[in-house]
């Protein structure tokens, strides 16, 4: 088990323009939906490039 309060949070804006608290290792990269999990050769997709503009400068 890990330390409390270890995780390092960043700042994204969400698809409306909220505000929300990511892990600071998903800044650079997000989670695939269920419709985008797999490619078109079938291979699992782990992780989809985050739009730039997307992460908020604090």
């Amino acid at each position: 088990m890990g330390k409390t309060g270890t995780t390092k949070w960043g700042r994204i804006k969400h698809r409306k323009g909220q505000i929300i608290m990511v892990p600071q290792s998903e800044l650079d990269y997000k989670r695939s939906g269920p419709a985008q999990r797999y490619t078109s050769s079938g291979a699992k997709r782990r992780k989809i490039a985050r739009s730039p503009k997307a992460v908020v400068k604090a």
